[in-house]
């Protein structure tokens, strides 16, 4: 037996099968790759109605795929043409709902039901995406015949929908993604003569609440362009953690454009207040300030201390604490700190979700400084890499500026 039962029916030509298979492209959904979020219903839906399989289908031009099943693990592809769950794309109430199959002419000669596992019932109803495509079914197949009363349709029609939002929210994660990442600096994006900045951003999920930002500022009148860097984390993780970072670097953005970093941080403070008390969320941050002619680098810290300054004997310093978070208590003040850098000298700051590659944080800080001191770029791309493999909980970003002469 495959999982994916098989029938005569309809669903359309082959212009409804070219529509199905662009609107799973455009879902960004993997139609045979499993995910738990699809499994956690289709575990339900099982138990819900006691059956012995239940699936979810994906139907593209030719293919039916399972997404997920319940009840049985040897799920295979089957032929469009050959599909049950087409028939269910064709009906006009979207729902198919055969209470013996032997006595229903389009099921009763499939080799299914006369041969093994002698299905006797189906049950399906289409998942339909935004834009009003078809796109598979939330299905049931038992063994028996069985009878489905008016409560089993609703309750049927509440798990498809379920299964809807999910298909959904793969397009909305995916775009949200894209978007997170067009947030962020592209590494050699601020071109320094004699230094280098580098950062990476690696989310937990499919976007997270961390902030990396650095941009350079007009030159002022005789002057240099200084570079604005920040490097924060939002409490929380996911979509919600997302919204609110991109407000925070706006907020950033705006001040300090025309402040330095302490000022910077508390007109942001003041400008986000309501949203964070609104959201009960915190927000750490380091914000600095850069002016390349002189090295000279000033920064605010909101709660964040995970920052170390290594200079080119290979000294290692950590700075003080600094102010608290943003969020805490409204009006606040943060102090202004500044370092020389010289020639070789390098700071670097993370975010704590870093430390999580680490057995302690005294041999996170012990290995980063280790590893950025003999390449930045490398120290950085080596940190990616291990919170890319590990799948951590939490989302990993970290920042390098070094002055090379």
């Amino acid at each position: 037996m495959t999982a994916a039962i098989v029938g005569p029916g309809g669903a359309g030509g082959a212009g409804a099968g070219t529509e199905r298979a662009r609107a799973l492209e455009t879902l960004g959904i993997e139609a045979g790759e499993r995910e738990e979020r699809f499994d956690r219903i289709t575990r339900l839906a099982r138990r819900l109605f006691g059956v012995e399989i239940a699936a979810v289908t994906l139907l593209d031009e030719d293919t039916q795929w399972v997404k997920s099943e319940s009840g049985y693990s040897g799920a295979e592809p089957v032929p469009v043409e050959d599909a049950m769950c087409r028939v269910t794309l064709g009906e006009p109430t979207a729902r198919t709902v055969v209470e013996d199959t032997r006595v229903d002419p389009r099921f009763a000669r499939n080799r299914f039901v006369v041969g093994e596992p002698n299905v006797r019932f189906y049950a399906g109803e289409a998942l339909t995406t935004a834009s009003g495509t078809r796109v598979g079914t939330l299905c049931l197949f038992d063994s028996r015949p069985r009878t489905f009363t008016a409560t089993d349709v609703a309750i049927l029609h509440e798990l498809a929908a379920w299964a809807e939002t999910e298909l959904q929210r793969s397009a909305e994660m995916d775009r949200a993604a894209e978007v997170q990442r067009a947030l962020l600096p592209g590494r050699g994006t601020v071109d320094l003569d004699g230094y280098e900045v580098t950062g990476s951003c690696v989310p937990a999920r499919a976007v997270g609440g961390d902030l990396l930002d650095w941009y350079r500022l007009p030159p002022d009148d005789g002057g240099e362009a200084d570079v604005v860097l920040t490097l924060g984390d939002v409490m929380g993780k996911g979509i919600g953690a997302a919204l609110l970072m991109a407000t925070v670097r706006s907020a950033l953005r705006t001040a300090g454009r025309r402040a330095g970093p302490a000022e910077a941080v508390r007109q942001a403070a003041l400008a986000l207040e309501a949203d964070l008390e609104g959201t009960g969320t915190l927000v750490t941050l380091c914000h600095a300030r850069l002016s390349p002619q002189s090295g000279v680098l000033r920064w605010a810290d909101a709660g964040h201390g995970l920052m170390f300054l290594v200079r080119a004997d290979g000294t290692v310093l950590r700075p003080g604490p600094g102010g608290l978070p943003l969020g805490v208590l409204p009006d606040d003040r943060w102090p202004e700190e500044r370092v020389a850098l010289g020639p070789g000298d390098l700071v670097v700051a993370f975010s704590d979700g870093l430390l999580d590659l680490f057995p302690t944080v005294e041999a996170a800080f012990a290995e980063v400084a280790s590893l950025v001191t003999a390449d930045p770029a490398g120290c950085v791309a080596e940190l990616e890499r291990r919170a890319r493999e590990a799948a951590l909980p939490d989302d990993v970003t970290c920042l390098v500026v070094r002055r090379c002469r």
